[in-house]
């Protein structure tokens, strides 16, 4: 009798480890369980931790409440001013209510995924392409409160929604190039002319300066020379005055003599005899020294003596006859005249001619 009690005790012991190990279940901390009994929901969520299921009658559903990051596929669209762009997001979500989340929708996963592409075609269709690519705040919201109203009713909440690449074509991408670098160079040549403005005021208000004192003037190109001199240059370039330039040729006007014939022109020739043809005039071709005068300054130069140099006979000219020696001249005594050694000319009659060093001639 006693052994049919302990066997049976055994079985029963048996039996209802068997039992506790069917339907023992666990819930892990950041997770919640949904009963089914029977094919109806029993009872809200469980917590985490141990639970116990009927076995054969209840099924446990467990449903993932951490957040969920959920990257949105690259949707193509055109923008309310006619771009083609490619924009891609990413969904940070959590589920609030588990039992709503299994019951009320088949895949809270997919249907959220969905719900996200339709919003974000729906987002590039009402949007600019300035909004797209600076006001990304405003349109981060838009898109969030589009797919967070019909998920409240999942028992998913929408945390976060954030637009992550906007792709445009590269035709545009080099138009928007073009449109910066304008817009730069612009804002460069505003500057710049402000600068000049400004540099300018301050050149006024130094020269008004040096103006009351002319020794700045000289000071301030004193300055100018060792500045320019520190660099080791070969060549110093000095600023001379105009109004110098000018003086000087005022003077040199006032100082001049009268006009005067050029020098090496020979007088015109006077009329032939009887049918004898015209003599052409000696003429001097043009040299290539000669040319019209430098437009500015006109500096007048010395009168400087040419050199005796024969002149080209005109085409057809008559040449000259040869001089022949003066038959009425003296012959050279001695006494009565002569030529100078040194080559000065003819010595009067009388007068010793002279030694090219000097003294009289041996």
């Amino acid at each position: 009798m006693l052994e049919e009690l302990l066997a049976a005790g055994a079985g029963l012991v048996t039996a209802g480890a068997l039992y506790t190990a069917a339907a023992a279940r666990v819930v892990k901390q950041y997770e919640r369980g949904i009963v089914f009994r029977l094919g109806r929901l029993s009872g809200g969520a469980r917590g985490p931790g141990f639970t116990m299921v009927v076995p054969g009658f209840d099924r446990l559903r467990k449903v993932n409440m951490q957040i969920v990051t959920m990257p949105v596929p690259a949707q193509e669209g055109i923008t309310r001013d006619n771009v083609t762009v490619r924009v891609d997001a990413v969904v940070y979500f959590r589920v609030v209510d588990a039992a709503n989340a299994i019951v009320q929708v088949e895949d809270y996963r997919f249907a959220v995924s969905q719900m996200a592409q339709t919003s974000l075609r729906s987002i590039i269709g009402k949007s600019d392409l300035d909004d797209l690519l600076s006001d990304r705040e405003k349109l981060n919201q838009g898109l969030e409160l589009m797919i967070d109203s019909p998920a409240v009713g999942w028992g998913v909440q929408i945390d976060r929604v954030e637009i992550k690449d906007v792709s445009l074509p590269d035709t545009m991408k080099r138009s928007m190039a073009r449109q910066a670098e304008a817009d730069r160079e612009r804002r460069a040549r505003v500057i710049n002319a402000d600068a000049e403005l400004q540099a300018s005021k301050k050149l006024a208000e130094a020269a008004s300066v040096m103006s009351q004192q002319p020794a700045a003037l000289q000071l301030r190109l004193l300055q100018t020379v060792v500045a320019v001199a520190a660099e080791k240059n070969s060549t110093l370039v000095l600023p001379f005055p105009v109004e110098l330039l000018r003086f000087l040729e005022r003077a040199q006007q006032n100082t001049a003599p009268g006009p005067e014939a050029p020098a090496g022109a020979t007088a015109s020739p006077g009329p032939a005899p009887d049918g004898a043809p015209p003599a052409a005039p000696d003429t001097v071709p043009p040299t290539a020294s000669e040319g019209p005068p430098p437009p500015f300054p006109e500096v007048a130069l010395p009168d400087v003596p040419l050199p005796d140099m024969p002149l080209p006979e005109a085409p057809g000219a008559i040449p000259a006859p040869p001089e022949r020696p003066d038959a009425t001249a003296a012959p050279d005594t001695g006494t009565g005249g002569g030529t100078d050694p040194a080559g000065s000319g003819p010595v009067p009659p009388g007068t010793a001619p002279r030694h090219p060093d000097g003294g009289p001639a041996s």
